[in-house]
């Protein structure tokens, strides 16, 4: 299989406060690159998101913004090109209000969710949260809510369920983004 799987952090409720973004990418079954950055968001700190996260304005001060940051990354996403997220809505939404707030074009790409690849495949689990689910399949999360830990942990949680149900099972879950 050959994605990207992309996790982000936000300053606030602001879908456009993205304050961290990672990008874990996979060719051949494999994570061969990865990327990660804090964001400058040009909006303040909610104190319950930096609880959860543990960014702060300080850690942010020197980071680019997302108009910077984002032809960096742009190429990635395609038209024939897969982008994974858990609760991929979240993530989604995030890229998609970043880009109308700073009024850049919309990409088009595929996407997956493996929020819902979960449910469908491992319907006994408590519950299909990130940690949840890595929790069960055994695969490593160290630090919930540090987004290339989150991206890594997306990309491992897809080529499990891709070597467990097969690459033709996952495609019902694939919808263009536009």
């Amino acid at each position: 299989m050959n994605f990207v799987a992309m996790d982000f952090e936000t300053a606030n409720a602001k879908r456009y406060s993205a304050c961290s973004l990672a990008l874990t990418v996979v060719r051949n079954d494999q994570i061969v690159d990865e990327f990660y950055s804090l964001i400058k968001p040009d909006t303040p700190f909610f104190w319950r998101n930096t609880q959860i996260h543990g960014i702060h304005t300080a850690d942010v001060a020197d980071a680019p913004d997302f108009p910077t940051l984002w032809p960096h990354i742009a190429p990635l996403f395609q038209r024939d090109r897969l982008v994974v997220a858990h609760n991929a809505n979240f993530d989604i939404g995030v890229l998609r209000s970043s880009l109308a707030h700073y009024q850049l074009p919309t990409p088009q790409y595929l996407a997956l969710d493996t929020v819902r690849t979960s449910r469908q495949f491992y319907p006994e689990f408590s519950d299909h949260k990130l940690n949840t689910v890595c929790a069960e399949l055994n695969i490593a999360l160290e630090h919930h809510h540090n987004a290339l830990d989150d991206s890594r942990a997306c990309a491992n949680i897809l080529l499990r369920e891709a070597q467990q149900f097969g690459t033709e099972r996952l495609k019902a879950f694939v919808k263009v983004i536009a």
